[in-house]
């Protein structure tokens, strides 16, 4: 299949291992009282995201038990048998369901080193646990997911208003209410790592989406960020997880949104060293995706305009193994 986005053709390139360095600032910005402070938070966040595409938010309103209990959930679904796992599967296209090993990047052209179980609401019939199988793992996740898309809509409120749209532009542009919507949750199972001599968990990539919120643990790091300024010669700076911060990011979709103004920049999952903790790795990540019917058009109109679902088709079709 022919994939005529820019975003592939500069993904295939970054497969080297490059170098590390601690000279980039991952910034962690304070949301608290966001409507008091909102042109504040705006500020804040157009001037990281312009400047890395990455930032952390802290005191962001999504309670760290319930952050807990949804680590928790995926960790019990990770652990069920195979075979269970298996009567869930990946839904290609649709974002939902289970896979295992199946996403290939053109960076490296080899399977991620995980599995992941993904949740896009109208696409779960037949998809979730019985609860026999994971009591309650349906009702956490969906709430979680929930308070996930509230958050996404706040900051991306601050990015609607800085590009000139009215504020409530991408929270209709995401309306979770209506069969077209294509947000997504996915939870991420990361092995331990023993003697392989894999370098990435996670080969470099972008993200497809508009904005994606990770939540992390403290000690299981391995992320890595190189900010286009840095693409050639691959310098990487890690992001130190926390479990109070949020690491957000900009992704291609917002990137075109915005005429390039803001970047969505690559990174990766690194192996850990043998000095480090090699034991599994579990994330959560909320990706905000335009509804299939939102037509992705910048303010300058520097690109065609595109749907989010033939966008996000393309951009699917190209990392997942077939």
């Amino acid at each position: 299949m022919n994939h005529p986005l820019t975003e592939l053709d500069r993904e295939s390139r970054m497969g080297g291992l490059g170098t590390e360095t601690n000279s980039r600032e991952i910034r962690r910005i304070d949301i608290s009282d966001f409507d008091s402070r909102r042109d504040e938070i705006a500020d804040a966040l157009w001037s990281a995201a312009t400047d890395i595409g990455f930032f952390q938010v802290i005191d962001h309103g999504i309670d760290l038990n319930e952050v807990r209990r949804a680590f928790a959930a995926a960790e019990a679904f990770f652990a069920l048998p195979e075979s269970v796992k298996a009567q869930y599967p990946l839904k290609k296209g649709f974002n939902s369901g289970w896979e295992y090993k199946s996403q290939v990047r053109p960076s490296i052209g080899t399977p991620d080193q995980k599995e992941s179980f993904q949740v896009t609401r109208p696409h779960m019939d037949a998809l979730w646990p019985s609860e026999s199988e994971l009591a309650g793992f349906r009702e956490t996740i969906v709430g979680f997911e929930t308070k996930c898309w509230e958050l996404a809509m706040k900051l991306l409120s601050c990015f609607a208003v800085k590009l000139g749209f009215d504020q409530d532009f991408f929270t209709r542009a995401h309306d979770p209410w209506v069969q077209g919507y294509q947000s997504t949750l996915r939870m991420l199972h990361y092995f331990e790592i023993g003697d392989q001599a894999d370098t990435w968990r996670a080969g470099a990539h972008t993200d497809f989406d508009c904005l994606t919120l990770l939540f992390q643990r403290d000690g299981q790091g391995g992320l890595q960020v190189c900010p286009g300024r840095e693409m050639d010669t691959q310098e990487w700076t890690p992001i130190q997880p926390s479990d109070d911060a949020i690491t957000c990011n900009i992704g291609d979709m917002l990137m075109r949104w915005s005429d390039d103004v803001l970047p969505s920049n690559f990174h990766r999952v690194k192996n850990p060293g043998r000095n480090e903790y090699q034991g599994a790795r579990y994330s959560l990540a909320f990706f905000a995706q335009a509804n299939r019917d939102a037509v992705i058009e910048g303010p300058a109109k520097k690109y065609p305009s595109i749907s989010a679902q033939d966008y996000l088709y393309q951009r699917i079709s190209a990392n997942f193994a077939r």
